[in-house]
């Protein structure tokens, strides 16, 4: 049985700043290795449920995120930016179950760091009519090639606004968001022990978790951060200008949806 896991950051024990996603400085160095023990706890706890192979995916901002000196050496990783498949990247229909670790909750909800891929570029993002999160966004994405997510953690925002699109999942809670930049966490040691414990369990029931699935082709709609950054996603000839802040597109599948949001995600970036 072959298990993926995509790791992001924002979603992890003990994370609560910008500063802790950003390299550069001391609360990052100490972010980056609460991020790997966690994701060396779902390693391993895959591997007592019966994986025989796990891919890990470096999934936030630079994707250069995890230390691999310290990750467990049974798994093999995938790191850097700008790949195919972005946060689910090396992702295909061989593996029995995806798992979502330090995810968040969407643009414009009241969890801890939430955002959709890019906090400079969108205000909020709608798939298909509703408010959509990374987990949704990627979560289709897997759906589309019958992979399941079969676990998923995060604070408690992403589990009342996420969890509820995976059904049979596991959902890790490792803080309460009293804000934006704040937060009540578990213990490090003890949100690894759950994440441990529950991807035992999720890889011992994958076979009966279904995979999630949006229909296509999937109508985008990005909120932008501002007239300008708008102005200049709507030069792209495929975009469809709703408003001033608002631009959308039509995309024959999920995986359109998402390079859509990157490139707009990344265009934002030239507006810094």
């Amino acid at each position: 049985m072959k298990i993926y896991i995509s790791s992001d950051i924002e979603g992890v024990a003990g994370v609560v700043l910008p500063a802790h996603g950003a390299p550069g400085n001391v609360e990052y160095e100490h972010a980056r290795r609460l991020m790997t023990e966690e994701v060396n706890a779902a390693i391993e706890g895959a591997f007592a449920g019966g994986a025989v192979e796990v891919l890990v995916n470096d999934s936030h901002g630079p994707m250069t995120n995890l230390l691999p000196d310290l990750l467990d050496p049974r798994a093999e990783l995938i790191r850097g930016n700008i790949k195919p498949g972005a946060m689910f990247a090396g992702l295909d229909d061989s593996y029995s179950g995806v798992m979502c670790l330090g995810y968040h909750a969407a643009a414009a909800e009241h969890g801890v760091l939430a955002h959709t891929t890019s906090s400079s570029a969108f205000a909020a993002i709608r798939l298909n009519g509703m408010a959509a999160s990374e987990a949704m966004f990627y979560g289709a994405y897997a759906g589309a090639m019958g992979v399941p997510v079969i676990l998923l953690s995060g604070d408690d925002v992403t589990a009342r606004t996420c969890g509820g699109l995976f059904p049979g999942a596991e959902f890790v809670q490792v803080k309460t968001a009293l804000g934006q930049q704040a937060a009540r966490a578990l213990s490090p040691h003890t949100a690894r022990k759950l994440i441990r414990e529950a991807a035992e369990r999720a890889v011992r029931s994958a076979g009966t978790v279904k995979p999630y699935r949006l229909s296509e082709p999937c109508d985008v709609v990005f909120d932008l951060t501002s007239v300008t950054l708008a102005d200049i996603c709507a030069t792209i000839p495929a975009s469809i200008r709703y408003a001033p802040l608002t631009v959308g597109f039509k995309a024959n599948t999920i995986l359109d949806a998402i390079r859509w949001m990157r490139v707009c995600s990344m265009l934002a970036s030239h507006l810094r």
